[in-house]
């Protein structure tokens, strides 16, 4: 009688598995080069000066970021001073020297800061219950690059993805227009006023109060003026160098939004942003 024929859906890895050759000892790995740990723990440092804010780090930040110790520390900036890699601030301080400087790292791109604040906007829209939104700038107008839509059953979606409208007229855009220099705002100012009054009557004017009022309050507040009957807040997201780079809404109905509630989004959004974005974007 002839033999049956194997079975074809039995892969030939399964078979052998059990007879498999036991391994042989790994070969040894050579320890790393003197000079390429050198060359890494440089970089590294460089690195983390890269990424610090405009003040610059200390010896003892450098230390504790990198893990070495300070004798290390010292004697790799020796060296990165002397070739002008990094260059000292004041007394203490180490920041990038002029051999770096057509290499300061670049700002994300809106895709970029869409990724890092989208789940930003997830934990404040969970915790509030409303829709929260993510903006960055776009000469005088405001782009919308995030929306996250909350579970209350009324939702205040006053932008979409996508949607530019003028720099201010919104809450995230009004905290970010307050954030910049005033060499900044009146330009922005001056670009949009033929289009202002089409949002509820918006001046240049009253544009300006308003941002006089959000530095002072430290958080934006503005209603009625991208759409009617709604109220929302704002705040600016700042890069890992205290630049702001974006802004962040929650929008509600006006009768939702009580003084009360107003400071406690403000709240979420703050623990949001010091949890998910400690640095910055």
């Amino acid at each position: 009688m002839p033999a049956r024929a194997a079975n074809s859906n039995v892969h030939s890895a399964d078979v052998s598995s059990n007879t498999r050759p036991a391994p042989g000892p790994s070969p040894a790995v050579p320890p790393e080069d003197s000079g390429v740990r050198t060359l890494r723990r440089g970089l590294q440092l460089m690195d983390l000066v890269l990424e610090a804010p405009p003040e610059g780090l200390r010896v003892v930040d450098l230390c504790r970021a990198a893990g070495l110790e300070r004798a290390t520390v010292h004697r790799l900036l020796g060296t990165l001073l002397d070739s002008g890699h990094l260059a000292r601030q004041g007394r203490f301080r180490l920041v990038a020297g002029p051999r770096l400087a057509g290499v300061q790292r670049q700002p994300p791109g809106p895709s970029g800061i869409a990724a890092r604040l989208q789940p930003v906007l997830a934990k404040i829209s969970a915790a509030s219950g409303d829709a929260a939104f993510a903006i960055v700038r776009e000469g005088p107008t405001s782009h919308c690059i995030a929306r996250q839509v909350g579970t209350h059953p009324v939702q205040i979606l006053v932008i979409e993805v996508g949607s530019r409208q003028p720099l201010g007229v919104g809450a995230a855009g009004l905290a970010l227009l307050a954030a910049l220099p005033d060499a900044d705002v009146a330009p922005i100012l001056a670009a949009n006023a033929p289009q202002l009054p089409t949002y509820g009557g918006m001046t240049p004017e009253r544009m300006q109060l308003l941002v006089r009022a959000t530095r002072e309050r430290g958080w934006s507040l503005i209603g009625n003026h991208a759409a009617r009957n709604i109220l929302a807040v704002g705040m600016a997201v700042r890069d890992t160098r205290g630049a702001p780079l974006a802004g962040i809404s929650v929008a509600s109905t006006v009768a939702r939004m009580q003084k009360d509630r107003q400071q406690q989004i403000v709240k979420w959004m703050r623990e949001a942003l010091a949890e998910l974005v400690p640095k910055g974007l």
